[in-house]
């Protein structure tokens, strides 16, 4: 896998910067879904597109094995401006891939290119580009819009990067990852008054 991986870096890491310094954010992901649909393309998957507007799915299949797996990557950027400096920093004022989806998305790619290289697998493989990770969830949204339908998995394999880890480390865990919280708003009102009478008032921070 390693010299596989190592012939496409340079490739890979100028898909990675050019994810970067076009970040878009959540369901406006149509640039960023334009290149992994003419990349997953182009390594002979078959492209399905659309998915919750801007979500992407590529499948491969080899062997004759039922058996299938998804493998689950996220697109979106943030409301941040960057100020790195970077010879790669976002041309794109207010928005930033400062989360690493740039990252996720390259990974899935490179994984892409393995796979259809090696075909030493018996099964299918999804290939699963989710848009708007970071707020308005668009995994529900795709599974809303019929994904597991229309590319059931008996497994889903997902990662997150973690910039304290060494280069090359992976961290996991058994069972149920990566889940989300809901969020929940609570606002406390207080009643105005006078100084004089301060006993007839609410301060709502007390």
């Amino acid at each position: 896998m390693e010299d596989i991986l190592t012939r496409h870096r340079e490739e890979l890491t100028a898909i990675r910067r050019d994810l970067h310094q076009h970040p878009e954010m959540l369901f406006e992901e149509v640039r960023t879904a334009g290149i992994v649909a003419r990349e997953l393309a182009r390594l002979g998957f078959d492209v399905e597109t659309g998915i919750a507007k801007t979500g992407v799915v590529g499948t491969l299949r080899n062997g004759t094995s039922q058996r299938t797996i998804g493998i689950r990557a996220d697109m979106d950027a943030l409301p941040i401006h960057e100020t790195t400096n970077l010879p790669y920093a976002s041309k794109i004022p207010g928005k930033m891939h400062a989360c690493g989806h740039d990252g996720h998305t390259t990974m899935l790619l490179g994984l892409a290119r393995y796979l259809s290289e090696i075909r030493n697998f018996d099964g299918t493989v999804h290939l699963i580009f989710q848009p708007s990770e970071e707020d308005e969830g668009g995994a529900l949204r795709m599974i809303e819009d019929g994904l597991f339908k229309r590319f059931p998995c008996d497994a889903v394999f997902a990662l997150h990067n973690i910039p304290g880890l060494d280069a090359g480390q992976v961290v996991v865990k058994p069972g149920p990852i990566t889940a989300a919280v809901d969020i929940a708003g609570i606002v406390v009102r207080g009643v105005g008054g006078h100084g004089a009478v301060p006993q007839k008032a609410v301060d709502p921070i007390v």
